[in-house]
């Protein structure tokens, strides 16, 4: 119980003062590269999220940051729980927004730094809202801003990789930039399988090769998506027996 309320304590109490660091990073937008900016404002999510991992009392580690590719990336990455997004943002250096249910715009000041983050909100009742995400995250990514897509679209909450929906191929085609897979083990331990309190666990994060983006156009789509599901798929696996 002490471990939620101090999660969510941070979670929530922490806003107010990013904002204060929010305006003034916008102020200097103008006067920065795109790459300058994105890892201006990367910083504070990036605090965030690491303060929100030490609350927890996790031990989080990542493997594979020598495959980080230079220039945007899609990240695609199974979806084990909530802390799958606090865990990545605090382990990974590369600025990366991502894709996320419209109903976290009703949360204050946290969708103010998603859309400086590059993020896109998703309606998932609505059939056009689902297209349009797609387009405009094809479009965050030709503009030079890195990614993170979830292809199962919800969480498994540790109980095995579930289907990956295709969408997330086509975004790399159109947008004709490397999938990075991640494999994330551990975060469904947190929270998911303890009836939603708070629990200290072991998180790891293994970062796959990179698929270039002449890679994906070559293979059949069904081929490409089987594969980079087993590449995941595998890497859990391996990350369970380490544990």
């Amino acid at each position: 119980m002490l471990n939620s309320i101090r999660t969510f304590s941070f979670l929530f109490g922490y806003l107010p003062f990013s904002a204060i660091s929010l305006k003034k990073s916008i102020k200097q937008k103008q006067h920065m590269t795109l790459e300058e900016y994105d890892q201006l404002i990367h910083k504070e999510p990036q605090k965030w999220a690491t303060g929100i991992m030490k609350r927890t009392k996790s031990t989080v580690s990542i493997n594979g940051l020598d495959k980080l590719p230079k220039g945007p990336v899609l990240f695609v990455s199974n979806h084990e729980g909530n802390f799958d997004i606090p865990t990545l943002l605090s382990t990974i250096p590369k600025p990366f927004g991502f894709i996320s249910k419209k109903e976290v715009k009703k949360f204050p000041i946290i969708p103010m730094y998603m859309e400086e983050m590059n993020c896109v909100f998703l309606d998932r009742t609505d059939r056009r809202s689902a297209l349009k995400s797609i387009t405009d995250t094809v479009e965050k990514l030709k503009e030079g801003h890195s990614i993170l897509i979830f292809p199962e679209g919800t969480r498994s909450k540790g109980e095995g990789l579930g289907e990956f929906k295709a969408g997330f191929l086509r975004i790399a085609k159109d947008a004709n930039v490397s999938i990075l897979p991640i494999a994330i083990h551990g975060t469904a331990d947190i929270m998911e399988k303890n009836n939603n309190k708070v629990m200290p666990a072991t998180v790891q994060v293994q970062l796959l090769d990179p698929i270039s983006s002449e890679t994906i156009k070559e293979m059949n789509p069904k081929e490409a998506i089987a594969m980079i599901h087993s590449q995941i798929a595998d890497a859990i696996v391996t990350l369970s027996k380490q544990k």
